[in-house]
């Protein structure tokens, strides 16, 4: 709680400096009123916006469904996107700044001679650019945003697995993981995801948690929706960190209470074509942020305790270091979300998938082991960059 008063108290700060820099900025651009109005607006109703979403969620109102998803999207992305980017590029423009005074002191001491109109032009040029940059930024990231919020693919992956029992092979599986629904994942889209599920005719159909984006209200549709998925043999759902944002208790009860077999820290075996198919469903562990990986091979150690003999085991976590424990522990498949596939990838390997996690998106290897990260399917953030939303189809065949 502590820490996301910080972050508040720093993205408000953030929004009022920069009123303030562009009040300053504006003075060397001609028209200076027209740039000031522009950029006291554009900070102005972000501020509103960002207080409209936090007011309404602190008093569990549904102020912010009323605004427009762009709306929506555009506050998200200047907030958690434009505002970081724009204190980087300050302190890099202070820097940049001071060593063009410095050099200018020098250059001045040396010849006497004045700044040039040239030197104006450009001080012009980059004063304008940066009073239009965040709008820009924003209003054009916005508008890629909602090109992408009902848009989804259908990844389709071979698993030859090691150990894998003869009368599993050709088993599929559609896993479909991070729905988020709420704010910018809307119910309609999500129907039309239930459709694309029920049309791959899967065996099995599991649902790796974020069900919701945050806001119990929406749950009831939720989980119809989870259990309007049909695989031939089972479905089944864990939670992610997004369910419990609002009230874990109430969410762990009323998923229990579903047609959706719900596991916490438990398993549950379905016959396969004669075969006993173990699922191993990991609980959110809020505990021991400090040192998340631990608490997550804790519970990996709890859930794995619970493998029946000759079953086939699949661990579903939300989380996927959960992988490291399971290798560990000798879980032929791992299945997980909750990193949107990086959610920002400049490249295969650079973004902020390779960023804050060790698995990220596709398909991973340890001895014997597999993990299959899915991108999700939903959003809690508008913006993706080569990371995709899908639903995963699985294959697995007997390894030779």
């Amino acid at each position: 709680m502590h820490f996301f008063v910080i972050i508040l108290a720093v993205v408000l700060l953030a929004d009022i400096s920069w009123i303030l820099a562009a009040r300053r900025l504006a003075r060397a651009v001609p028209g200076r009123g027209a740039w000031i109005s522009l950029n006291v607006l554009f900070a102005g109703s972000q501020l509103a916006g960002l207080l409209l979403l936090i007011v309404g969620r602190g008093m569990h109102a549904d102020w912010d469904h009323h605004l427009p998803r762009f709306a929506i999207s555009a506050v998200l992305i200047w907030h958690l996107l434009g505002v970081p980017l724009m204190l980087v590029a300050g302190l890099a423009c202070l820097g940049w700044a001071l060593g063009r005074f410095i050099a200018g002191r020098r250059s001045a001491a040396g010849t006497g001679g004045p700044v040039g109109g040239a030197a104006l032009s450009r001080r012009h040029f980059l004063g304008m650019t940066a009073l239009g940059a965040p709008t820009l930024f924003t209003v054009g990231l916005s508008g890629v945003a909602q090109a992408q919020l009902d848009s989804f693919r259908v990844r389709r992956l071979v698993l030859p697995v090691p150990g894998l029992p003869p009368d599993l092979d050709g088993l599929t599986i559609a896993h479909v993981s991070d729905m988020h629904l709420g704010r910018l994942t809307t119910a309609p889209v999500l129907r039309r995801m239930v459709g694309t599920v029920n049309d791959l005719r899967a065996d099995l159909v599991l649902q790796t948690g974020d069900l919701i984006n945050d806001e119990l209200s929406a749950l009831p549709e939720g989980l119809a929706l989870a259990g309007a998925m049909q695989g031939r043999y089972g479905n089944c759902l864990i939670e992610g960190n997004h369910d419990l944002i609002e009230n874990r208790t109430v969410f762990e009860a009323r998923a229990r209470e579903s047609s959706v077999p719900f596991l916490l820290n438990e398993a549950r075996t379905l016959s396969i074509r004669g075969c006993p198919v173990q699922l191993l469903g990991l609980r959110w562990d809020s505990s021991g942020v400090e040192d998340r990986d631990a608490v997550i091979a804790g519970s990996v150690r709890k859930v794995t305790a619970l493998r029946e003999p000759g079953a086939f085991p699949i661990l579903m976590a939300h989380h996927p270091h959960a992988f490291d424990a399971a290798a560990a522990a000798g879980i032929p498949l791992t299945l997980s979300g909750h990193t949107h596939g990086g959610q920002l990838m400049l490249g295969d390997g650079v973004g902020a998938g390779p960023l804050f996690y060790r698995y990220w998106s596709g398909l991973y290897r340890r001895g014997s082991s597999q993990l299959v990260v899915s991108n999700g399917v939903g959003n809690w953030f508008p913006l993706r960059i080569n990371a995709p939303a899908e639903i995963v189809h699985l294959t697995l065949r007997t390894a030779g």
